[in-house]
């Protein structure tokens, strides 16, 4: 995924600094050329040998290291950085770069580049919010550093509160965002729809769907790389939200047409919605339920098409695009779909497929327009994701 970038991390003196070995080798593992900083203070916590190890380069501490391939180590280094961390990013180096103090590699390094900063506070509970520090932390955002906020917990001190550097995955998923795509869908909306949504029978049943959202998240995460303000509308998942995602959760097909429909007025959004359940329980008297009670057969009625409504009152300018799970006749099927319920495009997979049915990794779909249809091989829902977002780019550019 990061094959061809380059990442130079700038660890600081705090006890957090031995989390970014973790992040280092997590990086390398996606193919990123990871180089790291570290003040002097740093290598009281984790030694340099750690990273060189990790990373495959030397790890540079020296200013005037004369051992190091570049003629001028920091500013070779700042020109070669895709992205820029600085994790764990002490009160002391944080009030440096806000004041323009260069005085050992990571901090020169960072006057020096061009690429995206990212800075990861990391500290006492009490240091973090001295108001000195917080000027300091609003003085870079001002200038266009990039602030993560620190987790709230017990801290190495034994204090409690805010200091906590997050955890490596975080942090990956910072630089994720900054650097893993092109940013073609930036400014665009994109609403999602996904996972199953429950029709109560009574206080203790209700009718579902086999569906696990995976597919939906899937295209939220990358919707989301690629720079688009994504909003993903979920019924209930045992799947953690994508990050840098506002996620609203929904229990019933009609609290999903709803949210759905309440903020598919935006001009500009791109809608991407999956089938939901098709049926709930009919609404009937209380006498009608005593006599039903003996009944084998559940009484049920439709819920509203969430699909039919949006093409309906789309709006110009609106990319509509449906899901289509069949059992047969897939693509006659879905070709209706997609002309009875005016959608930009459709997504059709077969439900006996291999690798296409719910809870997979992976997918095996068609992608229908008006006028063209794309089959794609199976792969993860992840790179299904990607393949039907360069279609709509494609599409909209």
């Amino acid at each position: 995924m990061l094959q061809g970038k380059t990442v130079v991390l700038g660890v600081t003196g705090s006890i957090a600094a031995y989390k970014i070995a973790s992040l280092a080798s997590k990086l390398v593992k996606l193919h990123a050329d990871v180089h790291v900083l570290m003040t002097q203070n740093a290598t009281n916590f984790i030694t340099p040998i750690t990273f060189e190890t990790l990373t495959g380069n030397k790890c540079l501490i020296d200013t005037f290291d004369r051992n190091f391939q570049f003629d001028v180590a920091h500013v070779s280094l700042a020109k070669k950085a895709d992205v820029m961390l600085i994790a764990p990013a002490s009160a002391n180096v944080i009030g440096k770069i806000a004041n323009g103090i260069a005085d050992d590699m990571l901090t020169t390094t960072v006057m020096a580049s061009t690429a995206p900063v990212l800075i990861s506070p990391a500290m006492n509970t009490h240091m973090y919010e001295n108001p000195i520090v917080q000027d300091n932390l609003q003085k870079l955002e001002r200038f266009g550093y990039k602030i993560i906020a620190p987790a709230v917990g017990m801290l190495a001190c034994h204090d409690v509160g805010a200091g906590k550097m997050p955890e490596p995955e975080m942090l990956l998923d910072w630089i994720l965002r900054e650097i893993a795509c092109k940013k073609d869908l930036q400014g665009k909306k994109i609403l999602v729809t996904a996972g199953p949504t429950q029709e109560a029978v009574d206080p203790v049943r209700y009718l579902t769907n086999h569906s696990t959202g995976k597919m939906g998240y899937a295209l939220a995460r990358c919707a989301m790389l690629r720079g688009a303000d994504v909003t993903l509308v979920t019924g209930p998942t045992a799947i953690t939200p994508p990050p840098f995602v506002q996620t609203v959760a929904v229990t019933s097909a009609e609290e999903m047409y709803q949210e759905v429909t309440k903020r598919a007025a935006e001009q500009n959004a791109i809608i991407m919605a999956a089938a939901v359940a098709d049926y709930r329980p009919a609404t009937v008297s209380a006498e009608k339920q005593k006599k039903q009670a003996g009944d084998a057969v559940l009484p049920l009625s439709r819920t509203k098409d969430i699909l039919a409504y949006l093409g309906e009152h789309k709006p110009a300018g609106q990319f509509l695009c449906g899901f289509s799970m069949e059992t047969q006749h897939m693509l006659e099927n879905s070709r209706a779909k997609l002309k009875q319920k005016h959608l930009d495009m459709i997504c059709a997979n077969n439900l006996k497929v291999a690798g296409a049915g719910f809870g997979t990794d992976t997918n095996v779909v068609t992608l229908i327009q008006a006028q063209k249809e794309q089959e794609l091989p199976l792969q993860s829902k992840e790179a299904v994701g990607h393949a039907i977002l360069d279609v709509i780019a494609k599409t909209l550019s």
